[in-house]
């Protein structure tokens, strides 16, 4: 079974519970001191929320790489970095007014640049919308010199929304036949306990949802832990 991090929306869960985490960088780029992480975690570069909002990223590429240098240096146990990738739903071409093919250019286009400040701090993610669109990204990877099915990890980006669905199910199942270790951004426990065995990692904050279904504060550390519980024991 692949790495689980629970996604979190308060940076604050770092210094306090030692199991792996996702962090958005929007949330913890609001502290002034940031908190020291007592296990492992990655960063969630926040790029849905850039692109839905504004249609375009909101930060350079220098102030991101310099972020997350801080981050590895002051927060610790930094496992790795999402890039500022550039999500395929329609929702979101609709937004920024490109096609799927310019945003898989900028994506990894931005990796390309980051990987030369962070090294392998950052990750480089697949983006589409279909099928041969991830097919046409790992495609433009190589085109680039990188072999995604040497990197420790590689993101497979424009699924959280269908998670939980049959097609984002068969979309990981396609995309793993890459021959790359695989890590689904924000999917439902349904997609993790499906897909476990063709994933490296993966992260939720899917609890959230449920928690504010069930009355409780979508901040619960407790209702989060318990729901975390429940999945991985599923799971197993």
């Amino acid at each position: 079974m692949g790495t689980f991090y629970l996604g979190t929306p308060n940076p604050a869960w770092l210094r306090r519970i030692d199991i792996p985490l996702c962090v958005s960088r929007r949330r913890l780029a609001r502290y002034v001191t940031l908190p020291r992480a007592c296990g492992p975690w990655i960063l969630d570069s926040g790029g849905f929320t850039e692109l839905s909002r504004h249609g375009r990223w909101t930060i350079t590429a220098d102030e991101y790489a310099a972020f997350v240098l801080r981050c590895a240096e002051e927060v610790g146990h930094l496992q790795w970095a999402a890039p500022m990738d550039f999500m395929c739903e329609p929702a979101i071409l609709a937004e920024t007014g490109h096609s799927v093919a310019a945003h898989q250019g900028f994506t990894v286009g931005n990796f390309l640049w980051l990987r030369e400040q962070l090294g392998e701090l950052v990750i480089p993610v697949l983006q589409g919308y279909g099928p041969r669109d991830y097919e046409r990204c790992f495609d433009l990877y190589a085109r680039a010199g990188i072999d995604l099915t040497a990197e420790p990890v590689v993101g497979i980006g424009s699924v959280c929304r269908r998670s939980g669905t049959l097609e984002a199910n068969r979309l990981i199942r396609y995309v793993s036949d890459f021959g790359v270790q695989l890590h689904a951004f924000g999917i439902k426990g349904a997609t993790w306990r499906a897909c476990r065995g063709l994933l490296a990692s993966a992260d939720s904050q899917a609890w959230s949802m449920r928690a504010r279904r069930s009355g409780v504060p979508s901040f619960s550390m407790p209702f989060a832990l318990e729901w975390r519980d429940r999945l991985l024991a599923c799971a197993a």
